[in-house]
């Protein structure tokens, strides 16, 4: 019999979790369709929770090493904890349970994300098969740059319209985008993030088959797709993606050049679309000494940090609770009766990640999630260089994610929360993976 952490052991004890590749792909495909990537998790979690069950929890070694298991769950209670707490002090304290308790369902899935990546078989699959998805989404918006029209999400559209009579989105929406909207479509604006976030699996997969030149190529082209979906956060978020990948392959010489081209070919689009100079100036602005133009350049969010602050002052231990920020964005608005800049209506979130965490769950919220970043900095820190090299996309995807010198979508809801808690899965499982070695092989640096 073969040892738990043995290469013997990468035949999980249950032909189900064979699947869990699949399982992860399909849930991320279908990001476009909420409804079904939120029932792939779902039955996922139950999935997970009966192979479990059936196997009386015998052989877990087998599926995942003792400190996957242990990471992956840790990582999930730094998320949900601080969750829990911050339900008993909001408006609605016993929805605000439920929702914490609902939230539950994303253990189990998790612990499925984490076996689809715990040995090579399954990391080729896993992490190949997400490389070839952003790049099909990467196509998709530049044939949208060109033609004006994303195949992905008019397929989508139709295929919803032929089913239920409805559009995914209003015609009015599709008339008004001043920006690529991609496989989401014009009433889910979050293209460039997710393309930024999800990138280094494209730009590791270009690397490890093309070489430099794979990746080079790969990185203008999301690189253009990111500019054009017109959100500066990506842009920052695909900063750091192209210094933390591009270094090691390139060296900092050529790295210092492909910058120099990506600013150049920011210049042209500047001058060429009408879309990113505005965003360009608006950015500018940010320069002045008008607080109005500050706001305006920051598109609202100094005015909801600044409610975010009034909300931590308020509610200093516990926050107002997980999800509860536009409930009480109204009892700390700075401008009461000023029409913002997203619109009408109120700021559904803080738009920042330590804003939110704090806001939200308060200063134990914020304890939490730093004991959950220290507990993964400190398994990184001590795994071996092969281990570390087979887990870098996940945990570049991962910290480019929650780097804290940016905005942000909502960490607490449901898409932008499971986007993030299935990176940090796929981070445990394949640093951790019960086929990785102490043993460095030849000539591999350290790092």
């Amino acid at each position: 019999m073969s040892m738990p952490n043995s290469p013997a052991a990468d035949t999980p004890p249950v032909a189900g979790w064979r699947w869990a590749p699949a399982w992860v792909l399909t849930y991320v495909a279908l990001w476009p369709a909420p409804g079904y990537a939120e029932t792939v998790l779902v039955l996922g979690a139950f999935a997970a929770i009966f192979l479990l069950l059936r196997s009386r929890f015998r052989g877990g070694m087998r599926l995942l090493s003792g400190p996957a298991w242990a990471l992956t769950t840790v990582m999930f209670a730094a998320y949900w904890v601080p969750q829990l707490i911050s339900a008993f002090d909001a408006i609605d304290p016993p929805r605000s349970v439920v929702d914490a308790l609902t939230d539950l369902r994303y253990l189990p899935f998790l612990w499925l994300v984490a076996s689809s990546v715990a040995d090579a078989r399954g990391r080729r699959a896993t992490f190949g098969g997400l490389a070839v998805i952003v790049g099909i989404w990467v196509a998709d918006a530049l044939l949208q740059a060109m033609t004006g029209t994303s195949p992905l999400f008019a397929a989508l559209d139709n295929a919803k319209q032929a089913m239920s009579g409805h559009r995914m989105c209003p015609a009015q929406a599709t008339q008004a985008l001043d920006r690529l909207s991609g496989f989401l479509g014009p009433c889910n604006l979050k293209l460039g993030q997710v393309v930024a976030t999800m990138s280094p699996f494209a730009l590791h997969a270009a690397s490890r088959r093309f070489g430099s030149a794979g990746w080079l190529t790969a990185a203008a082209a999301v690189g253009i797709v990111i500019v054009l979906a017109g959100s500066r956060a990506s842009w920052i978020t695909y900063g750091l993606v192209l210094v933390f990948s591009g270094w090691r392959l390139l060296g900092w010489k050529r790295m210092a050049g492909v910058f120099a081209f990506g600013a150049l070919a920011l210049v042209v689009l500047t001058f060429t679309v009408p879309q990113v100079r505005e965003r360009i100036e608006r950015t500018t602005r940010v320069l002045t000494t008008d607080q109005g133009d500050v706001d305006s350049a920051l598109s609202g969010r100094a005015r909801i940090w600044t409610a975010a602050a009034c909300m931590v002052r308020e509610h200093p231990f516990n926050g107002v609770g997980a999800r509860r920020f536009r409930e009480n964005f109204d009892a700390c608005d700075p401008s009461p009766g000023v029409r913002a800049a997203w619109g009408d209506g109120p700021a559904l979130h803080a738009h920042q990640l330590v804003l939110e965490v704090l806001s939200e769950t308060g200063g134990v919220g914020l304890l939490l999630w730093l004991a959950g970043a220290a507990l993964a900095w400190r398994a990184w820190r001590f795994a071996s260089p092969r281990a570390r090299l087979q887990a870098r996309p996940a945990m570049l995807a991962l910290v480019v994610t929650v780097f804290p010198f940016n905005t942000h979508l909502a960490f607490y809801s449901t898409f932008w929360g499971g986007l993030l808690l299935m990176l940090c899965a796929l981070y445990a499982g394949s640093l951790l993976a019960h086929d990785r070695s102490d043993v460095p092989p030849p000539g591999m640096a350290h790092g």
